[in-house]
Parts: C-alpha cells; sequence; structure tokens
C-alpha cells in the first residue's frame, strides 16, 4: 500500500472531485440505498432524544432518516472527511428543516468528539473506503457510550454486483484503470464471508451481527448510467476524459452490449447489486 497520508490525501482529493456529481445524482442513489438506510437506522436501536453520529456520510442519507427516529430532542452530527460532500450534505440537512441536524468534516479514523458521546455510529458504504479501517472502527467505538450500537453496510463480492463488476472488468480489461492492491480503500474490500464481523470483533464490539440486502439500481437507460458512473466515480470520470472519440465509442459500444440483458422493456435499465449490513454494541 501507498504512504498512508499520500494515500488519504489522494481518496479526499477524489471524493472533492466526485461531490458536485454525488450531489447531481442524489436521488438515484438515496432511491437505490433505501432499503439499507432503512435497515441501518432500524438496526441502531434509536429512541427519541437520542444523539447519532454518521461517519463517512457523502450525502447524508442515513443520518437524515435517523434525525426522525430520534426527533427534535435528540441530535444527528453527519460527517465526512471532503469538504464537497459536507458541504452538500448541509445543503439537503437545510432543505430538509431538520434542525436537530448537524454537519461537520471529520476524519473517521480520528473522531473530533468526546469518549461516550453518542448512542449510534452509522455508516452506509463507508469505513470500506478508509484507509485504516480498524482505527476507524476502534474510533466509533470510543465515541459510543456503553450499550450504544453501531450499524454499517458494505459491499459484497463484486461478482455479486453487476452494476459495477461489467464497468471495472472493461475498464481493466483495456488498462483504463488498475486492479486495486488487496488491502486498499476499495467498495468491495470487505465483500469476503466473515470480513465485517472480524473487523467488529477486534474493534472490541460485541453481539455482531451479519445481514445481506440485494438491492436495484435503476436508470432511466444505458446513457444515464454511462453519465452517473462517470460523474460519481473519479477513477472512471478521469479514464474516460483521456479517451479519444473512437475509444469512447468503442467502450461504450462494449458497455451497452454487456448491460443490455438488464434493460426492461421500455428502455429503461435495472441493475442487481448486493450488500452487507452489519450491527454490534459497545
Amino acid at each position: 500500500m501507498s504512504d498512508p497520508a499520500e494515500l488519504r490525501g489522494e481518496q479526499r482529493d477524489r471524493w472533492e472531485a466526485v461531490g458536485p456529481g454525488w450531489e447531481q445524482r442524489a436521488p438515484t442513489v438515496s432511491a437505490a440505498g433505501a432499503d439499507v438506510a432503512s435497515w441501518l437506522v432500524e438496526a441502531a436501536a434509536l429512541s427519541p432524544g437520542g444523539r447519532v453520529l454518521e461517519v463517512a456520510a457523502g450525502l447524508g442519507d442515513v443520518g437524515l432518516l435517523a434525525a426522525g427516529a430520534v426527533g427534535a430532542e435528540g441530535e444527528v452530527v453527519i460527517t465526512d472527511g471532503a469538504e464537497a460532500m459536507v458541504e452538500g450534505a448541509a445543503r439537503r440537512a437545510e432543505l430538509s428543516g431538520l434542525t436537530q441536524v448537524k454537519v461537520v468534516r471529520m476524519e473517521a479514523e480520528w473522531l473530533d468528539a468526546e469518549t461516550a458521546s453518542f448512542d449510534a455510529v452509522l455508516s452506509r458504504w463507508g469505513y470500506m473506503l478508509v484507509v485504516d479501517p480498524e482505527a476507524a472502527l476502534r474510533e466509533a467505538r470510543r465515541v459510543l457510550r456503553p450499550g450504544g450500537r453501531i450499524a454499517i453496510a458494505a459491499w459484497r463480492r463484486i461478482e455479486e454486483n453487476p452494476w459495477i463488476a461489467i464497468f471495472r472488468s472493461e475498464l481493466e480489461a483495456r488498462g483504463l484503470t488498475a486492479a486495486p492492491a488487496p488491502d486498499a480503500p476499495d467498495p468491495f474490500r470487505f465483500g469476503a464471508d466473515g470480513t465485517i464481523a472480524e473487523l467488529l470483533h477486534a474493534a472490541g464490539f460485541v453481539g455482531v451481527g451479519v445481514e445481506v440486502i440485494d438491492l436495484v439500481w435503476k436508470f432511466q437507460g444505458l446513457d444515464d448510467w454511462w453519465e452517473h458512473t462517470r460523474s460519481t466515480s473519479s477513477t472512471v470520470g478521469r479514464a474516460a476524459a483521456e479517451l479519444s472519440p473512437a475509444q469512447h465509442y468503442q467502450l461504450r459500444e462494449v458497455l451497452d452490449q454487456r448491460y443490455a440483458p438488464f434493460l426492461q422493456s421500455d428502455g429503461t435499465l435495472e441493475l442487481p447489486g448486493s450488500t452487507w449490513v452489519a450491527s454490534a454494541e459497545a
């Protein structure tokens, strides 16, 4: 793995670059991940007046949902390491009118919060992208009160997620991107059975439970899927920007052919995915 400090900087730069794309595509992401967000909030066993921390929140879908569970007398702190994501989440929080929501920039590996100050920590598809997830999970346990709960999600193996597996395999085959190192930040880093439970136990959590949620990404069509991926993935965005017109056409032709089996009769595209969801007690 690269130098951790250098890798953190690279990760932050990537998320800063795609922040606007994520904000633009927020409805698509929210719809695909709605069942996951609901599971996490339910697994956290929130009560009115509770205090919740969302880590590596992106645009804060889960935290905004949790705000309803803790009520006006509670507090939800939505955090992310990228300023672009924080700004986007803050705009969404303001539009929601939820006064119990606070949005701040915070690194998952060193949470700027007092020990035992939260009732729950939530994160959807965040910890697998952290340089040192073990340190981040230990931090999560530190800020949880005794008996507080953590609820997280991470993608299963890439083979279970054709929504991106097809795209990635074509980019790698053309030398446009490289396969990630085994322990590098990556969406499918925790895909193997037992990985999440092992990490939670190592961080000191007890009562670990892990389940599977299958979901569907829905797009208006193949062009919509291309624009979504290009605008939300810095890796894909950079690779696409470097293509000549001919290379762009060739890549799109192959991708359209491989994604064609997921086209519906009305021309919309439905791509399956599968994620782990896990909860535990501090």
